[in-house]
Formats: structure tokens, sequence, C-alpha cells
């Protein structure tokens, strides 16, 4: 059993020594523990400190991809190295090393695919009342859209067996942390959370640099999710609105119809027809965007058997 530990990096000359000094060398379950830097276009001489550190792979883009991208190469990376299990990790220490035997166990064990840190944010000092409500909504959105119970869906502290790698895809160029969560629950693979704790800062966030910016962002990136694994269920909900309100003005002018025998209130009855069409048009929408996503579940299945192919070949070639 192998596992490799990879750290996403950009810029992080002065915390990669101290990050990677507290990753452990062996983990219970594992005949291998090897570390895999992927320097996302750093101009500090990043890849050059992991070098110097005895990091076993480093993967270096010329510029800057961004983390989403570094993440799902970092896998890719990982897996054609022969990982069973892969741990994610931040290259700023904002992590604990010595949690990463808590995120592997439930994998060892066979009871999880997917295991997220729970930095259980609301006991984190250095973490503002604003980061808090927004972890703590962006989680609850994605514990409903996933169906998962994951309390804190933006920790990027994580352990992937080989299944969920192979398995999920990143499409947001921005954070994998919260579609993979929903991709998985999807996809149904087994998500566990265990508890985690961080060290305090070393810089700000790269990532959330305005907050309107990053609530956008996010949500826009759960939104699509939602629409790629659940298009029926969003579209019908959203339908039901205006039907219910199409309703509503029907019935209004049925009761002015009787009680004043006939006259007036048509303008209930003509803004009523127009809000049941739209109700009738989305649901038909979401019928449509459903047979794509089963067209697209199709085409999935068949790239990560691809995958697992070629991976397989792979290892097993001289």
């Amino acid at each position: 059993m192998k596992l490799i530990i990879q750290i996403p990096c950009k810029n992080e000359a002065q915390t990669l020594p101290q990050t990677v000094a507290d990753l452990p060398r062996e983990v219970p379950g594992f005949d291998t523990v090897e570390l895999l830097v992927i320097d996302d276009g750093s101009t500090d001489g990043t890849s050059e400190v992991a070098q110097a550190l005895g990091v076993h792979h480093i993967l270096r883009f010329p510029i800057n991809r961004g983390l989403a991208y570094a993440f799902a190469a970092g896998l890719q990376a990982s897996l054609e190295r022969g990982a069973d299990v892969v741990v994610n990790t931040d290259g700023d220490n904002q992590y604990q090393g010595r949690y990463v035997l808590a995120l592997v166990k439930p994998i060892v064990r066979g009871e999880a695919d997917l295991v997220i840190g729970d930095r259980r944010v609301a006991q984190v000092p250095y973490f503002s009342s604003l980061k808090r409500l927004l972890q703590y909504v962006g989680s609850w959105v994605v514990r409903w859209a996933s169906g998962t119970d994951v309390p804190d869906a933006t920790s990027g502290f994580r352990a992937l067996s080989r299944e969920a790698a192979l398995r999920l895809s990143v499409f947001s160029a921005y954070t994998y942390t919260l579609e993979t969560i929903i991709q998985a629950g999807k996809r149904g693979l087994i998500v566990r959370s265990v508890p985690v704790e961080t060290n305090p800062p070393t810089r700000r966030s790269r990532l959330i640099t305005s907050i309107p910016g990053y609530v956008l962002r996010s949500g826009v990136t759960i939104l699509r999710v939602v629409l790629m694994y659940d298009a029926l269920r969003a579209f019908m909900t959203l339908g039901t609105f205006p039907l219910a309100a199409g309703g509503v003005l029907v019935a209004r002018f049925a009761y002015y119809w009787v009680t004043a025998q006939g006259a007036g209130h048509i303008q209930s009855l003509i803004a009523a027809a127009i809000l049941i069409i739209i109700g009738f048009l989305t649901f038909l929408l979401g019928l449509l965007a459903d047979l794509i996503a089963r067209n697209r579940q199709l085409l999935e299945e068949q790239v990560y058997l691809l995958r697992k192919l070629s991976l397989d070949r792979g290892a097993h070639s001289p």
C-alpha cells in the first residue's frame, strides 16, 4: 500500500519547510509514504526548496493554473505513481500534519472513500465571524446538494481512496472543495469527516481575496454541479413557484367570477396563464437537462474505465 501526500503550492518557499517537517514519514497500513509538491507557477523558488527538502515528486507549472487545476493534476500524478490513497494538504502549514493518520484510517478500514478534515470552525480563534458564517452556510448548502453530512465542506485537508481519485473530476477553475463533495455524494461514494486542528495563519488567504467574489464564485460552482447531477430536482423546484402563483391567480379569478357573476378580473386569468406556462416550460427544461445528465453519467463511466485501464497498463508495463 502506498500513500502519497500532495501539497499544492504557490509561492510557499517560506512555509513549505515547516509543512513538510510536520508530515509523517510512516503511517500504519502503508508500506510507503511519499510527498508530492505541485508548484503552481511559483516565482519564489518553491520547487528548489521542495527539492532541497527531499520531496519525492515535484510537479511544476510554468504559469499559475489555479488551485482547482493543481489539485486535480496532483491526483492524476499520484495515481500514475501508484498511490492507493492520496492526502491533500496546504503548503501554508494551515493543517497539522499529525492528523494525516486520522484522515487515512477510515479508508484503510474500508469505511470511507473520501475523508474530510473538520476544522470545527466555530472553535477556531483565527476565523472571523463573517468567515465562520460563510463556512456554515456553504457547508449547509453542500450537505443539502450532496446528501452527505460533512460539517466543514471548504476544508482542503482530505484523504481520497484510489477509487475516489479515479471517479472525481474537477470542472471549476476556482476551487475543488465544494464540487468534489457533491460529486462524491451523487456518485455513491462514502464520505466521512474527522476532527482536525489547525496552526495559526502564516499569511492571508489567497483564495478569498474578496468576500462577495468568493460567495459568487462558490455559488456558481455549487449551482453548476447541482445542475449536472440533479437537474430534474432543481428545475422541478424552480417550476413549482410559478405554477403555485398561477394556481393562486386562477383561484382568485374563479372567486370573483362566481361572486361577481363573471364580471372583471380578467387580468388575473392572463397572468395565471403566463405563470403556468412558465412553470411547465421549466419542468420540460428539467426533463431535458436530466436526459443530458444521464448521458453525461454514461460518458463519465467510460472515462473512469479508460483511466483505470490506462493506469493499470502503466503499472504492469516494464
